[in-house]
């Protein structure tokens, strides 16, 4: 059997403002962690010269105890299969960024690269809650909304690597615009925290009722404000989270029928709201799949502490390249 109790993968997550870095060993315990900024450096070697500025005398460390496995890396618009960012739209580095080249030549370690809602899905695989799952869907539901699919055990990339934008599915034809995609009527610009606040606006526009939302300037309204509004029972709010949640349970059926997971794990701050989200959800889930389907597909909660999901999916991918 092999020893991996000395073992650590580095797990580097790329943010359009911040990156973070952490050492993971195989049972996803981070020992070390930090952060810079990823907009303070011109050029994308600047950026590299800086993580292993940054890195290198916590490997030196960390070698006296194990070995450093590799690095895997997160970020937007990775593309597994040529380690390359490829036109991100968040970074201030333009066009197709040779990352994993970059990298392992710098820190003369293997380097694997994915996008973030991939890395999500091979963390929950390594680490959380789809641990021994081999057909799974990871919905992440925040400021946007990313996806990992998970089919016999792998993530699907498709032919180009970039496979699994279930956020950007068409779900309401003719519906609203995405402010920055221009596609209209794609989940993501109903199921965001973004696309909650949209809905709760139309919302109060559509209607006269009274509602605690219009205490509010309408440019100071976000997603927790629509949240609290909610909890304390307020109708326009609460139709916002049951509207959110029909969209979604309607996409998680299309999804559902597309690959027949065992489990859809959902991560994300927009999942906090519970039940105002996950009861339209499911009930909306239900009603639109085939009989064949129906109550067999657990909804489920991410495991993984959200602060460090990101770092762990990053440091999973050093583990699923072994041998």
């Amino acid at each position: 059997m092999i020893d991996l109790s000395n073992e650590f993968a580095i797990g580097i997550d790329i943010g359009g403002t911040n990156t973070k870095w952490g050492i993971v060993n195989h049972r996803g315990d981070i020992t070390e962690k930090g952060e810079l900024k990823t907009d303070g450096y011109p050029t994308i070697e600047s950026f590299v010269d800086k993580l292993y500025e940054t890195l290198s005398p916590i490997i030196q460390r960390h070698a006296t105890i194990g070995k450093i496995k590799g690095i895997g890396i997160g970020a937007p618009n990775g593309n597994f299969y040529t380690g390359t960012i490829e036109y991100a739209p968040n970074l201030h580095w333009k066009g197709i960024i040779p990352l994993t080249k970059l990298v392992t030549a710098r820190f003369s370690l293997p380097s694997l690269l994915t996008n973030d809602a991939n890395a999500a899905a091979v963390g929950e695989m390594m680490y959380g809650a789809a641990r021994g799952m081999k057909d799974f869907i990871m919905i992440t539901l925040g400021t946007g909304v990313g996806s990992g699919i998970v089919a016999n055990g792998s993530v699907i990339y498709g032919h180009d690597g970039f496979a699994g934008e279930l956020g950007h599915t068409i779900i309401r034809p003719g519906g609203r615009k995405h402010w920055s995609t221009d596609l209209v009527g794609s989940l993501e610009a109903y199921c965001s925290a973004t696309g909650i606040v949209l809905s709760a606006m139309e919302l109060l526009e559509q209607s006269t009722a009274d509602s605690l939302l219009r205490q509010f300037a309408p440019e100071t309204i976000d997603s927790k404000k629509v949240y609290e509004c909610a909890v304390q029972g307020d109708a326009i709010a609460k139709e916002a989270y049951r509207f959110t949640g029909q969209i979604l349970g309607e996409a998680l059926a299309n999804f559902v029928m597309f690959s027949s997971p065992e489990s859809i794990i959902l991560f994300g701050g927009v999942i906090k709201a519970g039940d105002l989200i996950m009861q339209p959800t499911k009930e909306h889930m239900e009603k639109n799949v085939l009989p064949i389907f129906r109550n067999k597909i657990k909804l489920i909660f991410s495991e993984l502490k959200e602060a460090d999901a990101a770092i762990l999916g990053a440091s999973a991918l050093v583990w699923e390249m072994r041998d």
